[in-house]
C-alpha cells in the first residue's frame, strides 16, 4: 500500500512553485503499548465522553470551545476555523535561507519527507532540491498543521526533501533556571587530559542500529515468557561502584576502556583460512512480532502431548 500524505500543497520560491506532498518521517507503530483492561473480565475499557450533568454523551454532540475565563467558553465550529485562511494553509512560501548549522537542535520538533506531487512537478522540485544541496542551505518557510501555523526548515535529502517543524520560541525554556546555580569551575588540566584520552578511545562512527532500545527488548522478552506460561526472570539492578576520587576514577577508566569497535561497513576483511571453507552463515532470522508469537504459542498449546514410552 502506498504511503498516505499527511499534507498536500505547494512549495514556492518567489515566482517559482510546484505541487508537493508531505509524509511523516517517523512512526511509533513498532513500540510496545498496553491497553487498559478490567482486572476481572480482562475486557478492554472504552473511554467514552461523559457530561457532568447529562452523563454519557455521543461524540457527535461534542463541539470545540475556547476557555476565555474560568469555566467560560466560546464555541468554535468548523466554519470558524475554515474562515481563518492564510497563505501557509496550502503553500510553503520560502521566506529565507540559512546555513544548516544555524538552526539550534532544541528548536527541531517533528520530521517529514517532502516529494513532488505528480510528474509535472519533478523538474521544478529537482532544481530547488539541488540548489539547496549545492549551496548547503536550509529554506525557512511557514506551514499550517493541525490548526497552527508552524515555522519549518526544508533541505535536500537523497532524491527528495526533508522538512523539520520547528518549535515556537515560547515553547523553549531558557537555561538560566537550570544552569544558573552551577558554579564556574576551572578543571585540573591533568584530569582534562585524562578525560580527553578516554573520549578518544570511545570515538566511532554513529550508527543508530548500534543503540537498540534495551528496555523494549527486555519488555518483549518478558511478554513472550508470560505467553509461554513462564514466570518472568527479574534482572538484578547493577551494583553501584565504590566512591573514589575523580582522578583515580579517570585513571582506572582509561585502563579499562576498550577502543570503540570499527563500523561493520569499514571493517577489514578477515584473512583467508587454510582449512576447508565453511558454508556462509545464514542471515539471522527476523524476530517474530508479538502477534506472531501469540499465534505460535496458541499453535503449540493446541498440539496433543507426546505419549511417553513404556
Amino acid at each position: 500500500m502506498a504511503p498516505r500524505a499527511s499534507w498536500k500543497g505547494y512549495i514556492k520560491l518567489s515566482l517559482v512553485s510546484c505541487p508537493v506532498k508531505m509524509y511523516p518521517a517517523t512512526s511509533a507503530s513498532e513500540r510496545i503499548t498496553f491497553n487498559q483492561l478490567h482486572k476481572d473480565t480482562h475486557n478492554r475499557i472504552n473511554m467514552k465522553p461523559v457530561d457532568p450533568e447529562l452523563g454519557l454523551v455521543e461524540r457527535s454532540d461534542l463541539v470545540k470551545g475556547y476557555e476565555y475565563e474560568d469555566k467560560q467558553y466560546i464555541i468554535i465550529d468548523e466554519s470558524d476555523l475554515d474562515a481563518v485562511r492564510i497563505e501557509s494553509n496550502h503553500t510553503m512560501n520560502i521566506e529565507a535561507f540559512v546555513d544548516e548549522d544555524e538552526v539550534d537542535v532544541i528548536y527541531q520538533d517533528a520530521p517529514y519527507y517532502l516529494a513532488p506531487d505528480g510528474a509535472m512537478a519533478e523538474e521544478t522540485f529537482a532544481v530547488l532540491r539541488e540548489a539547496m544541496r549545492q549551496s548547503g542551505k536550509l529554506a525557512i518557510a511557514r506551514l499550517v498543521l493541525t490548526n497552527r501555523e508552524r515555522v519549518i526548515t526544508i533541505g535536500a535529502r537523497e532524491n527528495g526533501m526533508f522538512v523539520t517543524v520547528l518549535r515556537n520560541p515560547s515553547e523553549v525554556r531558557g537555561t538560566a533556571e537550570y544552569f544558573g546555580n552551577i558554579p564556574e569551575v576551572k578543571p585540573d588540566q591533568e584530569m582534562l587530559d585524562l578525560a580527553e584520552k578516554l573520549i578518544e578511545q570511545k570515538v566511532k562512527e554513529f550508527n543508530p542500529k548500534d543503540y537498540e532500545d534495551r528496555y523494549e527488548v527486555a519488555l518483549m522478552q518478558m511478554i513472550r515468557e508470560k505467553l509461554k506460561g513462564h514466570k518472568p526472570i527479574i534482572a538484578a539492578a547493577p551494583e553501584r561502584g565504590n566512591v573514589i576520587n575523580l582522578m583515580d576514577a579517570l585513571k582506572a577508566s582509561l585502563g579499562q576502556a576498550k577502543p570503540a569497535a570499527p563500523s561493520k561497513a569499514k571493517a577489514e576483511p578477515a584473512a583467508p583460512s587454510k582449512a576447508k571453507a565453511e558454508p556462509a552463515e545464514k542471515p539471522a532470522a527476523k524476530k517474530p512480532t508479538l502477534k506472531e508469537a501469540v499465534a505460535a504459542s496458541k499453535a503449540a498449546a493446541a498440539k496433543p502431548a507426546a505419549k511417553k514410552k513404556a
